[in-house]
């Protein structure tokens, strides 16, 4: 490992990647504790502790939501746009076009994200204000105040959203997947601290702590062993002629990945959940919205049940939009390729789909199995406030397996020992 990591630093092109994204890294770490103008922070951490929002935000957030700083919305609304575009590209035929022209299409596609990150931002931004001075966390409440609060969390985000495009661009791995994983990372040493103090106190024991070790180590085995998971479809390739070359005529597979949705379903999940708790928190002390908080408060048994099945069709949803059996099918005829004991054409799509959606169900049940598996901890060691839950282990392992393989392409390209053995 350490031969490796010395190889990495040896080449001139991937130390600079390194560094231009550890950079960008610390400066994501600085602005988390940058605040906003007109908050009173500490009255919108007892604001946060009285279950009003979700700590999963300021998970995402590596503690810039508890402290209200400029990220406080982190890059949730860039992946809410990103994700709504990719749903929409198969609704509206001009997205449908422009997605099939190539690097052009897909450039205007990112513009058009963009714009809708900005309006997304500075529409929860606006709630957010208004829920904060409702509940006493503004100094100065008002249209002025809301603005200010408004314009400053949405230009955190659509900074957030610039820093992550110059890491991808320039430095190693997904920007805004490190983003994420950053400020997920940045909150282990204070997770480890408050165990530490709930031993002191004797309101946890150590076997409580090495359960959680246990448990914790063999869900990362278990989110490793799904991500890399796959199916794999062999397909021939028949001889043809072009000129005086012969091209083809070699078996290869389609690879179809047991979890081809990532951990977007559950982001999505969580969004979906999040905004009508956050309707209701307007109008607590009406007995309906007391009600809806209630059944559907985070960990009740109704919104573990809900939760889950969102999940669970998300993930089919998103399977779907990015990879459909009928064009698969074709790209693979067109090639003048075929599987084995099947015609090409629409026998094949319907294998492949018969394929996709039996290995969608083992990761669309995992994905809600990792996602609950907070309430499960819970149960078994007794510990309180489990702030690294079973999201955050997904968007960890699978971003650290995604840079590590960028890593190792650069690497193999040039000769050195890879990571991988």
């Amino acid at each position: 490992m350490l031969d490796s990591l010395q190889g990495a630093l040896k080449v001139t092109e991937l130390r600079t990647k390194i560094i231009f994204t550890l950079v960008m890294i610390f400066v994501f770490r600085i602005g988390a504790h940058i605040p906003v103008p007109g908050v009173d922070a500490e009255a919108f951490r007892q604001l946060l502790g009285t279950g009003v929002f979700f700590s999963f935000f300021n998970v995402i957030s590596g503690g810039a939501f508890k402290s209200f700083s400029l990220f406080a919305m982190s890059i949730i609304p860039y992946i809410n746009a990103s994700i709504i575009m990719q749903l929409l590209t198969v609704v509206i035929p001009h997205l449908e076009r422009l997605s099939k022209e190539g690097d052009e299409g897909r450039k205007k596609i990112t513009q058009y994200t963009r714009y809708f990150t900005v309006v997304l931002a500075f529409l929860q931004a606006i709630g957010m204000s208004v829920i904060i001075g409702r509940y006493g966390a503004l100094d100065n409440p008002g249209i002025l105040s809301y603005f200010v609060v408004a314009i400053t969390l949405t230009a955190g985000t659509t900074f957030l959203m610039w820093l992550g495009e110059q890491i991808t661009d320039k430095g190693i791995g997904n920007g805004i997947s490190l983003l994420i994983f950053a400020g997920i990372v940045s909150r282990l040493p204070s997770g480890i601290s408050n165990l530490g103090l709930q031993l002191q106190a004797g309101t946890i024991n150590i076997f409580s702590i090495l359960l959680l070790l246990i448990i914790g180590l063999a869900v990362i085995a278990a989110v490793v062993a799904v991500h890399q998971g796959q199916r794999r479809i062999p397909v021939q390739y028949a001889k043809r002629v072009v000129g005086r070359r012969v091209y083809g005529g070699q078996t290869t597979h389609l690879p179809i990945k047991v979890n081809q949705a990532g951990v977007i379903p559950v982001i999505f999940a969580s969004s979906i959940l999040l905004f009508p708790n956050q309707i209701a928190s307007w109008f607590q002390g009406s007995a309906v919205a007391d009600w809806w908080l209630r059944m559907f408060s985070w960990g009740s048994a109704l919104h573990t049940l809900v939760y889950a099945l969102l999940i669970i069709g998300f993930t089919y949803f998103y399977t779907a939009v990015i990879m459909n059996p009928v064009d698969v099918a074709d790209n693979i005829k067109k090639y003048g390729g075929f599987i084995p004991g099947l015609r090409p054409g629409r026998p094949t799509a319907e294998f492949i789909a018969r394929i996709m959606n039996r290995i969608t169900l083992a990761g669309a049940v995992f994905l809600a199995l990792i996602a609950i598996l907070p309430n499960f901890i819970l149960l078994a060691t007794k510990i309180p406030n489990i702030y690294f839950g079973g999201t955050a282990l997904l968007i960890v392992v699978g971003v650290a397996l995604d840079t590590m393989k960028q890593i190792e392409s650069h690497l193999l390209m040039r000769s050195y020992q890879g990571f991988i053995k």
